[in-house]
């Protein structure tokens, strides 16, 4: 038993698929990191650095890292600063919220980098909190990360100098969600506030059944994602949303998640997410808790420090080979009006792919996993950086 394994909880590495193995690492930017790795048996391989989203974990990647091992990489998947068994940053609200900045989180990524025994990453892939960290190391460190992809999230630009803080910025959109006739509210503003942590760590439903549901509820497995291009960043057009982001005035995430509770024969034909996998997530998450990956997450566009830091940035492109991956069902491709046409006129200089993957929602790289494997190595390869 691990020593982050309870008696009675599901074993992570009994769930691995064969050749990746879990380890930690110490010292990494004063983080003691855990990581998920294959291909490390041979040296030479170049490095495919893969970054999960919100509320994931390294486990996130399993269903890819095997295929990419397969096609000559040695491929390492972090537990991103805040998030499973990485230790070493804050998990309290009121901590200072600079540790989780962007240009930390590419540090922490130069770092690891170096401590699995490379000089650059030939490729990092990014979903949704991913995209963006992915986004900025290929922005900030290009000679270090080669080439990127960014999922589910897409990387408009960086902000002039001046942009206001996210509170500030959707300050306006919050009273005017608030005067609907239905009144609703911004999960992004949710998620910032001192009771969103709360609220996750203690579901009525318990943790199990709020993970399934919440990831039900944002895949294509819900039939109800059927996303389109609003016609502007206004309270009307926001609220055609799904609840996961805008929510009702009057829940939280975890009342919300519980009104799209699959039914066991729903349970049953999910195939990319199966329950010993769900329990897993529970498990990691109740023992963190959800301050950390809501720190890591959200809380760094509610401080002023972080987003001047940010915008010392602006103008800047990312110039390397870069791709975007999103599952079709994702409204996470139209929550910010004219963000995935920014991205391929502001964000990116050398953007050569943009793929929406038909039977994925928001979990692209679990619920359609060769495709977006597939779609990797021809970029890879596309872009003159596949592994000879």
């Amino acid at each position: 038993m691990s020593e982050h394994q309870q008696q009675g909880e599901p074993s992570l590495e009994a769930m691995l698929p064969v050749g990746i193995r879990s380890r930690m690492l110490p010292h990494i930017n004063g983080l003691d990191m855990h990581i998920l790795e294959g291909g490390f048996e041979s040296p030479g391989r170049p490095l495919a650095l893969l970054v999960h989203g919100y509320p994931e974990l390294a486990f996130s990647w399993r269903h890819v890292m095997p295929a990419l091992v397969g096609a000559g990489y040695h491929v390492v998947a972090p537990d991103l600063r805040g998030f499973g068994r990485t230790t070493g940053s804050a998990t309290d609200y009121d901590c200072d919220l600079m540790e989780f900045s962007f240009l930390s989180k590419v540090r922490d990524m130069m770092a690891l980098v170096e401590a699995v025994g490379q000089s650059q990453a030939r490729i990092i892939v990014g979903h949704d909190l991913g995209s963006p960290v992915a986004a900025w190391c290929a922005l900030v460190r290009p000679d270090i990360f080669r080439s990127v992809v960014m999922m589910s999230a897409p990387h408009p630009g960086v902000a002039p100098i001046g942009t206001p803080t996210l509170p500030a910025m959707l300050k306006s959109l919050a009273t005017d969600l608030a005067a609907l006739p239905r009144p609703r509210k911004y999960y992004l503003l949710y998620n910032c506030e001192r009771g969103a942590a709360p609220d996750y760590d203690n579901p009525p439903q318990g943790l199990h059944d709020f993970f399934r549901a919440y990831f039900h509820y944002k895949s294509a497995d819900w039939s109800g994602n059927k996303p389109y291009r609003l016609a502007g960043r206004t309270a009307e057009e926001m609220a055609k949303m799904p609840t996961y982001y805008v929510m009702d005035m009057d829940k939280g995430m975890t009342a919300t998640a519980a009104d799209f509770m699959p039914n066991a024969e729903e349970i049953a034909a999910c195939r990319w997410l199966k329950d010993d996998e769900v329990a897993l997530f529970a498990a990691e998450y109740g023992r963190t808790g959800m301050q950390g990956p809501l720190n890591a997450t959200y809380r760094p566009l509610s401080d002023p420090r972080i987003v001047a830091e940010m915008t010392s940035f602006a103008g800047r492109s990312i110039d390397v080979p870069a791709a975007f991956i999103s599952g079709a069902q994702d409204w996470g491709n139209f929550q910010t009006v004219g963000a995935i046409e920014a991205m391929q006129t502001k964000g990116c200089s050398n953007m050569t792919q943009i793929h929406f993957v038909e039977g994925a929602g928001h979990w692209v790289q679990q619920e359609q996993p060769e495709q977006v494997t597939a779609l990797i190595l021809d970029f890879l390869k596309t872009t003159g950086e596949a592994h000879a």
